[in-house]
């Protein structure tokens, strides 16, 4: 099956075209991706029918209507249906072949993306799955010659399972295709905190741990994220400029901040008609990287989160830098990073372009959180809307 093509929101005609095709061209990782809400609608709706699974449209297009999300509770819910048509190993072997081929064709060499077992438990055993994840991997690989590794997230609705989460990550580990545990899904009534122990143990055994935090709440879910979780990457975290400490303490951390502006868009973290808080936060020194979240779900693809950008005013070593940030914040050893700035260095000398913006590999920090360029001019301060969840 081939990818689906996704109407992207309309920002490519705001940006050069010498610019736009770089960043097209522009080897690149990501690491804020979810496999489930990387499935298109098509692919969905195709399996579903192939399940036997109801979907709440009568059509295709009835069914891509429900991508127009109201607010994060809905998005919740549709993410949730979808997941229910995703039943056979085949399914999952699809689905992740499918994303490295979406990948691929953006030139993304590398992507560590989050698997939700919660929302899987009941339809196959956990070695189905994990072995399904691994063919498609494999199969995926070797025909587009993208590579990804998986972060297994707690669903907070379900906080009853995150044992049984562990323990499918802590197997998948074993298996080579799981590097990570992460949470995600509502902030609101599920802090980090309720979380604290299963952390732990991950920590112990050998898993990165992660969090997606100050999206839909404020400061105290980042707080609990860095503090109760240890976690060594936020995903978002857009709300921490709500805490002049915790953005100084994120600074000093050099945390990696997984940033996702369409998503945020939305979803109503953002208004639509303000520029994304990513320039406030890099001007400021945090870490940041760029990912697209759930692209089909998002009408983008991280390709469009660069253009987004652009069209806000960033200028190529901005962008150049938000790569490379992105590409230092992944959790491959050292040797694989070492042959991705090889590339990434190729890449700027068969271009022609000056990297005038390098990482820093000194100390246990090889990056640097990328500075105000010259040309950018200071804006006022950003309005992060939030999000009320019942």
């Amino acid at each position: 099956m081939m990818a689906t093509e996704i109407m992207y929101s309309n920002v490519s005609g705001q940006v050069d075209q010498t610019l736009a095709n770089r960043l097209q061209a522009m080897p690149k990782v990501e690491i804020h991706i979810h496999l489930e809400g990387a499935t298109d609608a098509q692919t969905i709706y195709q399996m579903a029918q192939c399940n036997n699974f109801s979907l709440p449209a009568a059509s295709l297009e009835e069914w891509k209507l429900f991508y127009e999300f109201r607010d994060f509770n809905h998005f919740v819910e549709v993410y949730a249906i979808a997941s229910r048509c995703m039943q056979t190993p085949e399914d999952f072997a699809l689905m992740t072949e499918q994303f490295l081929q979406n990948q691929s064709q953006q030139n993304i060499r590398y992507s560590e993306a989050y698997f939700s077992p919660a929302l899987h438990f009941g339809k196959l055993t956990d070695e189905e799955i994990l072995n399904a994840l691994m063919v498609g991997a494999a199969t995926g690989e070797a025909k587009y010659g993208s590579r990804v590794k998986f972060i297994v997230d707690i669903s907070r609705q379900y906080p009853h399972l995150q044992t049984k989460v562990l323990e499918f990550a802590l197997q998948g580990k074993e298996k080579g295709i799981v590097i990570g545990l992460g949470i995600g899904g509502p902030e609101v009534g599920y802090p980090p905190e309720n979380y604290t122990k299963t952390f732990a143990q991950a920590r112990t055994q050998g898993l990165r741990v992660v969090a997606h935090a100050g999206e839909t709440e404020g400061r105290s879910s980042i707080w609990g994220a860095i503090n109760s979780l240890q976690a060594e990457r936020i995903g978002h975290g857009v709300r921490c400029l709500e805490d002049a400490s915790l953005v100084t303490k994120l600074c000093q951390k050099q945390t990696p901040l997984e940033v996702s502006p369409q998503s945020n868009y939305c979803l109503g973290v953002v208004k639509r008609d303000e520029p994304h808080p990513i320039r406030q936060m890099i001007n400021v020194g945090l870490l940041c990287t760029l990912n697209s979240d759930d692209p089909p779900m998002f009408s983008t693809n991280l390709n469009n989160e660069y253009l987004t950008l652009a069209a806000q005013g960033f200028s190529w070593e901005e962008l150049w830098q938000l790569n490379l940030n992105t590409l230092e914040a992944t959790f491959l050893p050292e040797t694989e990073k070492s042959v991705y700035r090889t590339q990434w260095q190729a890449f700027l000398q068969n271009t022609g372009v000056v990297d005038t913006l390098r990482s820093d590999h000194q100390g246990d920090r090889p990056w640097r959180a990328l500075r105000a360029i010259a040309h950018a001019t200071r804006k006022p301060n950003y309005r992060v809307t939030s999000i009320n969840i019942p």
